[in-house]
């Protein structure tokens, strides 16, 4: 065991923080750190968004779910995936441009997101800050690349909330590590898993709300799976020119 290791396995979400700036020093840094991820073919398709603006911080609340943290903790950061400088290099080159027509670019993009997020989680946590990772960012494509002044060839994929802890939570239980740990094929005993899982969040549940629920894993993905997904994700990507020809 080591330092890294300690801050991934005690990675929590952060979702009340103080009014408080991080440093200049601090942010660059750990956008250097998104930086040094691995990145498909070296394309780099990412591209991140400090946000700092008060005024600005509290429209992402609003449209990212109504989250009041985003909006308390110092920065939020809003990852995109980015093929407007790959456009540039291909006009520089005088070659065409066709990556964004095809599905490749969103997985390429999202995973090296991904991957950037990542990085940056580890490192701030490593610092003493909290996060929080923001799917809402997709609630309203529209409206944040508006926002954010997105070109297009460039969608904003996904957020991170980056702050000083106001309250420290609990770390939540995973799945079992039989559960997603397979060796050679498939594990087809994932009932069994899921039946212990839900068991285990049970009494983190009632741990965490002092006895007002015993909502399970199942209980909670099923009410978030049974939604239909976000049907203006790809409108947006596509105002964006994705998926054009």
């Amino acid at each position: 065991m080591n330092q890294v290791i300690d801050t991934i396995l005690n990675h929590r979400s952060i979702r009340s923080y103080l009014d408080k700036e991080l440093p200049e020093e601090h942010l660059e840094l750990l956008v250097r750190c998104a930086q040094k991820a691995p990145s498909s073919n070296n394309g780099q398709p990412v591209t991140i968004i400090a946000v700092t603006d008060k005024a600005k911080k509290a429209q992402l609340s609003e449209l990212c779910g109504n989250q009041a943290f985003i909006a308390e903790a110092g920065v939020f950061f809003a990852f995109c995936i980015d093929f407007y400088r790959g456009k540039l290099a291909c006009e520089k080159t005088n070659n065409e441009f066709y990556i964004t027509d095809e599905l490749s670019a969103t997985v390429i993009g999202t995973f090296d997101a991904g991957l950037a997020m990542q990085n940056m989680i580890v490192a701030a946590e490593s610092l003493g800050y909290g996060t929080v990772p923001i799917g809402g960012i997709l609630n309203d494509s529209h409206a944040v690349i508006k926002l954010l002044e997105i070109p297009d060839y460039v969608f904003p994929i996904c957020g991170l909330v980056v702050g000083f802890p106001k309250e420290q939570s609990a770390v939540k239980p995973r799945l079992p590590l039989k559960a997603v740990f397979n060796r050679e094929k498939y594990d087809m005993n994932q009932r069994i898993y899921i039946d212990e899982y839900d068991e285990v969040m049970t009494k983190y549940m009632e741990e965490r709300t002092n006895g007002e629920s015993r909502r399970n894993w199942s209980e909670t993905i099923s009410r978030v799976y049974r939604v239909k997904g976000r049907r203006s994700i790809k409108q947006a990507m596509e105002n964006q020119k994705f998926y054009n020809r």
